[in-house]
Formats: C-alpha cells, sequence, structure tokens
C-alpha cells in the first residue's frame, strides 16, 4: 500500500475557484433511466452516479459536528436489490452522549409497466431504529418499489457531539463509483491532519479560506475549506486472505493534533507522540489502574501454582485457571468494562477484564508479564504516523519467562498456551512494560503456530467394487484449533462424526476414533475406518480414481485481474496427503499421477507430487502443498494465481486402473 500523504489543513491555503454545491435532489435525467451497464465495469450490478458529503464544526451549544450525506445510485439488476436496504450507524457513549440524525429523504425512480418514469418516496413512518451495540445504534429504511433498472436517490444529517472526531470520508465501496465528492469546513480553533489512503489519486483538490465563519460568544475566526473529489472509481472487491477493507479502500482519514477551547481558549494537545499515549493509558482508571491491582490474586495464584516450581509450569496453570474462571461477555476492547474486582466476583467481563485479570494474576505469581495493544484484522491496521488511542481494540497478554516471551489470550477456552486467535495475527502491537518507568515500544504480531495438516490414507480396492481401508487425519496449529472449534459445536464427539458422515458423499465411516480434543498442546488425530461404493461394474478394462477424496481444492481463491493490497493468510501452512493403495489381484496402474514440482518466487512455498511403486504390489501417492510465508505482496498475486491454477489442475488428474 502506498504510503500515506498529508493534505494539510493549514491556516494559509492557496486560493481557488468556485467550489461545487451538492447535486440537485429528487431529479432524474434520462440517459441515467435508460443506461443497461457500466461501459468500465460490465460486470457491475449497480453504480453511484453521484456522491457528496459535508462536515463542519458548528457554532450552537456543544459545538457539534454536522454531516450531510446524499448519494445517487443506478441499480440494473436484482443481484444489486441490497442497496436499497439503507442502515446508518449512529455512535453513542451514554444516555447523555450520542448522534441525532435528521432530515432523512429518499426517492426512487423506476420504469413502469408502459414505459413510463414513474417516482416514488419513502414513507417516513417505515424508518426505523436499531440497537446494535451499547455503543452503535443503526437507523434503518427500505428504498420504495426497487427494480431493476430504477435509480434511487437518499439523504440524510447527522448531528454529533464528538467534535473533536472528524468524520472520515471513504470514496470507494463494493460498486464503482462515477463521481464522489467530500467537502471539510473546519474552524482555525481545531487542528486536524487530513491523510490520503488508498491507491487512487484525487482527481479534484481544492482548497480556501471561509472569513469570519464561525463564532462563540462573539469570538471569531476564520475556517479551512477543503474540497476533495474523485472520478470514474473502480469497485473495491474484496478477497479471500485480506485484513480489513478500510486498511485499503481510498479515503480520507482525519486525526486531531490539537485545538484550542472556543469558551475559555484553553489549549489541548490531543496526542503528540506515543509517549503521550502510553501517559494517557498508564493513568487510566480503565487501564492502567486496573493493571496495578496485584492484591487481588494473592491467594488465588498461591493456590493455583501451589506445588509447582518453575515459571512456565506456573504460567501455564494460571493461563488455565482464568480460561476456566472468566467468561467473555463478546465485547472487545482495551479498556476494563467491569474492573477487575467484578469481573473476577462475577466470573464475566470483556475482553480486557480478562485479559488484564490474567497479567495481573501473572505479576503477581512473580511472572513478568507486559500488556500488549494491538488492533484485530477487522478492525484495521495501525496508523503508525498518527499515535491514536482509538487505533487498538484488543489486548493481550505477554508473559516473559526465561530468554522467551509468550502471548496469551484467555479470553477462548480452547486456545493453547502460546496461541493468539488469528484475528490478532495484525501488523504490530504495542507493549504496555510492566514496570511502568520503562518506555513502551512494538512488536511485530506474527503467529507462533503454523497451520498444519497430514492426512494419511491406506485403501484396498476389493475385487466387489468397494473401496475400504483406514484414513488418520493428523492436525497441528492452527488447524487443529479449527477443527476443535467444529467439533465443540456439537454436544459430543459422536455427533460430529455423524454430522461428517452426512457430508462425505459415498464415503462411509464404520469406526472412528478422535483424541486430544481437550489435549490443547497436542495435535489432534483422526482415524477412520471407512467404505465406498466406487465403482458397480468391476468388468471394464480400465478404471478412472481421483485420490483426492478429501481436502480438495476445486476453487482457487484468487480470482481478481489484478490484487492491489497483499494476501495475508495470516500464518504459513503446510497439508500433506499420502495414499496407499492396494489393487485387486490382476490390476496395476496403467496412468500414474505426474510427478509434479512447483515452487514460488522468494521462496514463498512450494508443490510436489510424487508416486512410487511398492514391492508388495501397493501404490504410494504423496501430494505436499506448503506456504511458507503468512504475507505475500500484491507484485507476487499473479504467481500465487497460477500457483493455485496448477494445483487445482493437478488435482483433477484421475489415475488409470488396468484390468491385465
Amino acid at each position: 500500500m502506498k504510503t500515506p500523504f498529508l493534505l494539510l489543513i493549514a491556516a494559509v491555503l492557496w486560493c481557488a475557484p468556485a467550489f461545487a454545491d451538492d447535486f440537485p435532489y429528487g431529479q432524474f435525467k434520462v440517459e441515467e433511466m435508460q443506461m443497461k451497464a457500466y461501459d468500465k465495469d460490465k460486470t457491475a450490478h449497480a453504480i453511484v452516479l453521484n456522491e457528496y458529503g459535508k462536515t463542519w464544526i458548528s457554532s450552537q451549544d456543544g459545538l457539534p459536528l454536522i454531516h450531510e450525506y446524499h448519494v445517487k445510485i443506478k441499480i440494473f439488476d436484482s443481484k444489486a436489490f441490497d442497496k436499497g436496504d439503507v442502515e446508518i450507524l449512529l455512535r453513542k457513549n451514554d444516555n447523555n452522549s450520542f448522534e441525532k440524525i435528521r432530515d432523512i429523504e429518499a426517492i426512487t425512480f423506476y420504469t413502469n409497466a408502459q414505459g413510463g418514469i414513474q417516482r416514488s418516496e419513502l414513507d417516513p413512518k417505515k424508518i426505523i431504529t436499531e440497537k446494535k451495540s451499547q455503543y452503535r445504534d443503526a437507523v434503518k429504511f427500505a428504498m420504495p418499489n426497487v427494480t431493476d433498472g430504477c435509480v434511487i436517490e437518499y439523504k440524510y444529517t447527522i448531528e454529533s457531539p464528538y467534535t473533536l472526531s472528524f468524520r472520515d470520508w471513504i470514496f470507494q465501496s463494493d460498486i464503482p463509483k462515477i463521481y464522489s465528492e467530500y467537502e471539510a469546513r473546519i474552524p482555525a480553533y481545531f487542528d486536524f491532519k487530513a491523510s490520503l489512503r488508498g491507491f487512487y489519486k484525487l482527481t479534484k483538490h481544492e482548497g480556501t479560506i471561509d472569513q469570519n465563519c464561525f463564532e462563540v460568544r462573539g469570538n471569531r475566526c476564520d475556517c479551512s475549506k477543503m474540497v476533495y473529489g474523485m472520478a470514474d472509481l473502480p469497485a473495491f472487491k474484496e478477497e479471500e486472505y485480506m485484513t480489513a477493507a478500510k486498511n485499503f479502500v481510498s479515503a480520507i482519514n482525519y486525526e486531531l493534533n490539537q485545538y484550542v477551547d472556543p469558551y475559555d481558549g484553553t489549549k489541548h494537545v490531543k496526542t503528540q507522540t506515543w509517549d503521550d499515549v502510553d501517559r494517557t493509558l498508564k493513568q487510566h482508571e480503565d487501564f492502567g489502574s486496573q493493571l496495578r491491582k496485584t492484591g487481588l490474586f494473592k491467594e488465588q495464584v498461591k493456590t493455583v501454582t501451589a506445588g509447582l516450581t518453575d515459571d512456565l509450569s506456573k504460567a501455564k496453570a494460571i493461563y488455565a485457571y482464568i480460561k476456566k474462571t472468566l467468561k467473555q461477555n463478546n465485547y472487545i476492547g482495551i479498556f476494563a468494562e467491569n474492573g477487575l474486582r467484578k469481573t473476577l466476583d462475577t466470573h464475566t467481563g470483556n475482553v480486557a477484564d480478562i485479559n488484564m485479570c490474567l497479567i495481573v494474576a501473572l505479576n503477581a505469581a512473580g511472572i513478568n508479564t507486559d500488556a500488549v495493544l494491538l488492533s484485530t484484522r477487522e478492525h484495521g491496521l495501525i496508523n503508525m504516523l498518527y499515535p491514536v488511542v482509538g487505533d487498538f481494540n484488543y489486548i493481550i497478554a505477554k508473559a516473559n519467562i526465561g530468554n522467551k516471551s509468550y502471548l496469551l489470550d484467555a479470553t477462548d477456552p480452547i486456545l493453547p498456551f502460546g496461541m493468539l486467535p488469528v484475528d490478532c495475527i495484525n501488523g504490530k502491537g504495542r507493549v504496555m512494560v510492566a514496570d511502568w518507568n520503562k518506555p513502551s515500544y512494538w512488536m511485530d504480531m506474527e503467529a507462533s503456530h503454523r497451520r498444519t495438516l497430514t492426512n494419511m490414507m491406506d485403501l484396498t480396492l476389493q475385487p466387489n467394487g468397494k473401496l475400504t481401508g483406514t484414513i488418520r487425519n493428523y492436525l497441528y496449529g492452527y488447524e487443529a484449533l479449527d477443527k476443535r472449534r467444529a467439533i465443540k459445536k456439537f454436544n459430543t464427539i459422536d455427533e460430529y462424526v455423524e454430522n461428517l458422515d452426512e457430508k462425505l458423499a459415498k464415503l462411509k465411516i464404520k469406526k472412528f476414533e478422535i483424541t486430544n480434543v481437550d489435549s490443547l498442546d497436542l495435535p489432534i488425530s483422526e482415524t477412520f475406518e471407512v467404505e465406498m461404493d466406487l465403482y458397480k461394474d468391476m468388468s471394464n478394462n480400465r478404471l478412472a480414481f481421483n485420490p483426492y477424496l478429501l481436502n480438495r481444492i476445486t476453487t482457487n481463491p484468487f480470482k481478481l485481474e489484478e490484487r492491489v493490497y497483499p494476501v495475508d493468510m495470516g500464518t504459513a501452512s503446510e497439508k500433506k496427503i499420502i495414499l496407499t493403495i492396494h489393487l485387486p489381484e490382476g490390476y496395476s496402474i496403467e496412468t500414474p499421477p505426474k510427478n509434479t514440482g512447483l515452487v514460488l518466487p522468494n521462496n514463498g512455498g512450494s508443490f510436489k507430487t510424487v508416486y512410487e511403486a511398492n514391492e508388495n504390489g501397493a501404490y504410494t501417492f504423496s501430494h505436499i502443498i506448503q506456504m511458507n510465508r503468512p504475507v505475500y505482496s500484491s507484485e507476487e498475486y499473479p504467481y500465487l494465481k497460477e500457483f493455485y491454477n496448477k494445483i487445482i489442475q493437478a488435482e483433477q488428474a484421475d489415475i488409470i486402473f488396468k484390468k491385465n
């Protein structure tokens, strides 16, 4: 991704010609109604014809942040009817601090059976508000009469009490845009930094000064007025193995640098350095104050670690105790919601409550443990240029034992010691050192385990056409974690196997054994005795057999012509299939699999198949896919795409049995 460049909002800006205002509401053009497809993207099911946003700080009491939004969308067919289901998220902190929406207008232009163009306006009574979480409400409405070829248009205004969180603007979305424009007006009291993210350049960038535009208690100041525009934006197409889309879509983002209180003239510096962020967090009642409460765990630690002599054993015991005792309430964040004492009493809390309990308990046991703040994959990457506490949304523990560190998350009962959820493997984390007198620092959030699967099959083709034998799967690291999650969805292992048996089509499970499901530090082992009606008629001289009975790759996860963002798999991986097949007397292999070897550039990975005949008349076939790195650059994308094409091609090839 390109390095964001600064769009400075300074006291002195260049003069520019007149700004383009919002486009007219409630008007249609015949050419828009007659449009059948978008010339620059024939695959698009809808397109934004025009989009306009405007944000400014009002001089009303409380200095609310006002945001206007207006969009006009052409819908080509039913696959884009969801664009007519509008959801607007509103932030809230408590009953006295929340965003309000007003002036909602919406209209649909559509063609009737006689070929005439009609308009249908939204009934205000059909606008509803839903609670999404304790921090979000959603205002929803459905555009009326959404049909093939219609044009929908809606606008609204949001009034926000969060003046210091100037609204960002996202240019790109999942459908193309002919034009998108954003206007920002900021009084000189406020110093925001704006940065352009993404891979596309502005087609419009204008700035000027509005004199005496802002007045509070008789004090006036000028405002910087900026307009940003982008034309002919392609759709942002999400694909597998990517982090949050907001890391890569073209957007204008704002960060507050400093401001002067218009009421009393007091200057406030929001954040200047990461040291300022560290200092704020260490003094925060729901962060630093909680992490100093080691006395809460003195007695529990003595009981949990009784009889243990080394720090690693003690750490594992405390980790298991916290996982077993405390349950997550499904809220994430870096600040304690209940506080450690209440969390211990109620046995529940958010991510911060639970992992702070883990950090404090480990330190109470004399195990040097730091807090690590990070941003999950869905939340986005941390902006290293601008120190902002809100960039973090997750906290974990870093236990330093001997010359090794272990990253721990106690919110998931099936996470092994030293393994993090894949969602936490994202960019860098900020280590808040347990000794408050020492500075914090950055660390790379990298997976400590690989994703490894070994599939061993020993199968015999019977004279009656049945295929019988044993399948053994060995799952390590993140592959084992995913398997445990799949098994835990069922009440018993028997129910899991029954469900698996139903999914395997012709392959029937006769007996099974699954071990180490609850032994989190060990690999999972699955053994299945199977039977399959492979051939109804064995009289044919030639029989085709595809050896990829399980885990066959049929679809290439990489479909784009060009991918401008990296491929991030989270972890390195290895998949190994070893098949030994025994044929009935009088049969041999006429067309074996081809021995294949492929290598990705820069030691990125490899794929190989090896076939050999054994002395006892059996045949062994090996198939190995190794991905040596979790992240691949956009420049490596064409190689990855072709790599998977070759794998799919190889896995389509049949072995031909010949009757001698």
